[in-house]
């Protein structure tokens, strides 16, 4: 197997004394793992951060076989992670690409949106105007993944107007008046997510709220305790951004 591509550097761990396995997603072939040797060196260290993007050239004999990867820094986003809140999307958006995909599936469109996203979180000082791209992408990871929800029409009247709730068995829109006495039981549908448009920070929270309950439920099965430490602890920030 030999790919060469550009990739973001989604997860990075130590392996023996110097090295270090990363995992990377790429346009074409989704997720890919590499052995970088020196990975942990002074010169490569720099290069092989969270939200990187890079050259990645990948070498193994067979396609079972650990790959050898070396790589070129295309665009380096280091600075962000010295910033609290930048650092804590950029550690949750890649740690989960890397944690939810299927290694060596495609998923361009996932590709280029979160580099969409990491490129938004680095655009703009302010974190409202990247969060509700957060929650979207969110959604459409769930989407590619086989577990989009439905905010297209009411899921009791087939209604497209008036949609309020989203709910959190099935993952479809509730209209204001289908929804009654289970309102209460029902996510509260945030109106950016049905409508290009500026979102407040209730709203934004909220939508968080819709997409982590679904990615708990349908995606991170038994791995939850790890990877959601990473969402709670931007989610901590965000909410801190918002007061």
């Amino acid at each position: 197997m030999h790919l060469l591509t550009p990739a973001i550097i989604c997860a990075v761990r130590p392996h023996g004394e110097h090295g270090a396995i990363v995992r990377a997603l790429t346009p074409a072939d989704g997720i890919q793992a590499g052995f970088v040797r020196g990975g942990r060196s002074r010169r490569l260290r720099p290069i092989l951060l969270a939200g990187n993007l890079v050259q990645a050239e990948f070498r193994a004999r067979t396609e079972e076989q650990l790959a050898q990867l070396s790589v070129e820094l295309a665009a380096s986003r280091a600075p962000l992670l010295g910033e609290a809140l930048p650092a804590a999307a950029i550690e949750w958006t890649t740690a989960l690409a890397a944690t939810a995909l299927p290694e060596g599936q495609s998923y361009p469109r996932l590709y280029e949106a979160l580099d969409g996203l990491l490129a938004a979180i680095e655009a703009s000082p302010s974190a409202r105007s990247w969060a509700p791209s957060l929650v979207r992408y969110e959604l459409f990871l769930l989407a590619e993944l086989g577990f989009g929800l439905d905010l297209t029409e009411c899921a009791a009247t087939g209604a497209r107007d008036d949609l309020a709730f989203v709910s959190p068995k099935s993952g479809r829109a509730v209209s204001a008046g289908a929804a009654g006495a289970y309102r209460d039981r029902l996510f509260p549908l945030p109106p950016f997510l049905l409508e290009a448009g500026p979102a407040d920070w209730p709203d934004i929270l909220a939508g968080l709220w819709i997409t982590g309950h679904f990615l708990a439920r349908d995606v991170l099965i038994e791995r939850q305790a790890e990877i959601l430490a990473a969402r709670e602890r931007l989610l901590d920030r965000l909410k801190r951004a918002g007061a």
